[in-house]
């Protein structure tokens, strides 16, 4: 124990002689931590930001959306304009094996909603129960649509949190009433928010049955029966969202009078796809910011190997004087490693520390949509401050083994 405390207190008074070499190759150790955390933190708050945007429309979302079909193969010159029916809904239903869940949805921007409070301007969606499974809905209070609603036409409804805000300020929404158009609907659940910011689209819409939504608030224009503004659907499981989206586009292909094949008919979106896409993208963000990190803790490395080579060799009368002394080449060259490891480890965590304050003073503030506050990666700080404890250790062993391998005298004699 004496001698464990000998080499303690050996280190920490040859560090303090050499203040300003310490302190500079302390900095250079912190600096390449603290920037390899940070810039792996920022991307890492990227892709969080990402999932959580993509999230909120909830799992394995693909949509269908009324497009333009060419009478000519291959001529968008010649297209037509076409839209999805509830006829087709229930052909991908019925139909598409590889499609899970699906769900019409009739969208109306136009119909004015009026409370004892107050009145509002939202969009008012016409879905069936299943919808709420599809995409991400959180109830706050009360109910969500569910068969009978459906079966026997009522007039029911349930609201975002920003409608509920405006249409009930400071009042409770579930039981209480609201006219569309001059039709009086229950108000049967409310939503939680969902989203960041300003982005308050889906906040600001209310929910009614598909079918009592189709005979009250149809979409307006010529040839518009029976059609709805867009199918929301989910593959079977992920991995089959390519098939589910092939066998959805042969159903409205063929009911529509054109080639499945030609791509440009379709307007769609797969969030599956897209967050595959977005993924492969912060990959190789990622990968730059971790070159660009990585670069930043190999000078750091480069500049402990360089002091730590230099402060043994000019240690090296010290290390004879010492074995002359009675000192042993385990004890020389256990207060070598001690120092390398306590030099590394204590400048890495100064660094961890201050990239972990700056990610959280950057996660009090409020980001842009699709970031999140920047996260530390403990994998990547264990394997950046192992890494230059290693390279501190191996640069001051080295020289301290060649060092003690000397005669005491041949020590003395060293320059």
């Amino acid at each position: 124990m004496r001698m464990v405390l000998d080499i303690f207190g050996q280190i920490f008074r040859t560090l303090w002689a050499h203040k300003l070499r310490s302190f500079l190759t302390m900095f250079g150790i912190a600096w390449g931590v603290g920037s390899l955390l940070l810039l792996v933190g920022l991307g890492e708050g990227f892709r969080s930001g990402n999932k959580r945007e993509l999230a909120q429309y909830g799992k394995d979302i693909m949509f269908i959306f009324p497009g333009r079909a060419p009478t000519v193969e291959g001529s968008m010159n010649s297209a037509r304009n076409y839209l999805l029916t509830y006829e087709d809904y229930a052909d991908i239903r019925k139909e598409a094996p590889h499609v899970r869940n699906a769900s019409p949805v009739l969208i109306r921007t136009d119909v004015r909603a009026v409370s004892e409070f107050a009145s509002a301007n939202g969009e008012i969606a016409g879905v069936e129960p299943q919808f709420s499974d599809i995409r991400y809905l959180p109830l706050n209070q009360g109910r969500w649509l569910n068969g009978l609603d459906e079966a026997q036409r009522r007039n029911v409804i349930v609201l975002g949190d920003e409608l509920v805000k405006n249409l009930f300020p400071g009042r409770p929404a579930v039981g209480a009433s609201i006219i569309l158009n001059d039709i009086t609907f229950d108000v049967i659940g409310t939503v939680q928010r969902v989203g960041r910011g300003d982005d308050n689209s889906t906040n600001m819409r209310g929910y009614l049955p598909y079918h009592v939504m189709a005979a009250l608030f149809p979409l307006k224009g010529e040839n518009h029966e029976n059609s709805i503004s867009f199918v929301n659907y989910q593959p079977r499981v992920t991995d089959e969202h390519l098939l589910a989206q092939d066998e959805v586009r042969k159903i409205v292909a063929r009911n529509h009078g054109f080639d499945y094949h030609d791509k440009n008919a379709f307007e769609g979106w797969d969030t599956i796809q897209n967050s595959k896409a977005v993924g492969t993208i912060f990959d190789a963000m990622n990968m730059f910011l971790g070159a660009v990190g990585l670069v930043t803790l190999a000078l750091g490395a480069i500049g402990v190997i360089n002091i730590m080579l230099v402060t043994v060799s000019e240690r090296t009368r010290e290390i004879g004087l010492r074995m002359a002394l009675g000192a042993t080449r385990r004890s020389i060259l256990a207060q070598f490693f001690l120092e390398g490891i306590i030099l590394t480890l204590f400048s890495g965590l100064i660094g961890m520390g201050f990239a972990a304050a700056l990610m959280a003073l950057m996660g009090t503030q409020q980001g842009p949509g699709g970031f999140d506050p920047p996260k530390l990666v403990p994998a990547t700080a264990i394997l950046a401050i192992g890494s230059l404890a290693v390279a501190g250790v191996i640069a001051g062993l080295y020289p301290a083994r060649k060092a003690a391998t000397l005669q005491p005298v041949e020590a003395l004699r060293q320059e």
